[in-house]
């Protein structure tokens, strides 16, 4: 049983049932749907736009 669970912990950040939600991109205005509730007055972007933002590794 504690195997199990440590097996768990070391998989992805997104895997398994996420509840999504459905916001508009701040920067290109396209509808999309993210992982966590958009806070108001806050930027939110789709997949592309956060891409651009993101800094380089």
């Amino acid at each position: 049983m504690e195997n199990e669970d440590r097996n768990r912990r070391g998989r992805g950040r997104y895997e398994g049932d996420r509840e999504m939600h459905k916001a508009v991109c701040s920067d290109c205005g396209a509808e999309c749907e993210v992982p966590f509730e958009p806070t108001e007055g806050r930027p939110v972007y789709c997949r592309e736009c956060f891409k651009k933002r993101r800094p380089p590794r």
